[in-house]
């Protein structure tokens, strides 16, 4: 059966590949001044790359999101970055293991003790921090086609329905 934070981690991704297919492949590309010249594409292939360093770090029980590659084809091509995204979600299911989070501060590799289920949950924070970031960009393109709650943590929706009803 598939885990809780597995389902969810699919979910965001899949409403992350929803969400570019509704672009052009100029409107994927395009600088936007208000989010400091980044583009969409590039908040994808943020997104993308820290869930490919999780599945590399499961198979060497080491994670080091610092190593990305930075591959520029997924922020200039949505075919590219849709297929990533794919791989990804088949990629997902995998049972939870101890891992080592290798990460670079102040000039030194520190190591801390993480777990695959713990860096997927910040994965998918990660990700939905930067769909609203997408959504700004949406909104700035002019198009309106997403869900209300793309972009929006699963802990503000659950306070949303219980505050407002």
């Amino acid at each position: 059966m598939e885990h809780t934070v597995t389902m969810q981690a699919r979910e965001v991704l899949l409403q992350l590949l929803s969400a570019i297919n509704l672009l052009t492949y100029d409107e994927y590309i395009k600088p936007l001044s208000l989010l400091g010249n980044s583009t969409i594409g590039g908040h994808t292939r943020h997104i993308i790359e820290l869930f490919q360093q999780l599945n590399k770090g499961y198979f060497t029980g080491v994670i080091n999101y610092d190593e990305r590659e930075r591959q520029v084809l997924i922020e200039s091509n949505i075919d590219y970055a849709i297929d990533c995204i794919a791989q990804i979600v088949v990629a997902l299911e995998l049972p939870d293991k101890n891992l080592s989070l290798v990460s670079l501060y102040l000039g030194e590799h520190n190591i801390v003790a993480s777990n695959y289920h713990r860096e997927l949950l910040f994965n998918i924070e990660h990700c939905i921090h930067h769909q609203a970031l997408i959504k700004i960009g949406f909104i700035l393109l002019e198009k309106t086609e997403l869900p209300a709650d793309f972009g929006v943590a699963k802990s503000t929706l659950k306070f949303r329905y219980h505050t407002q009803g």
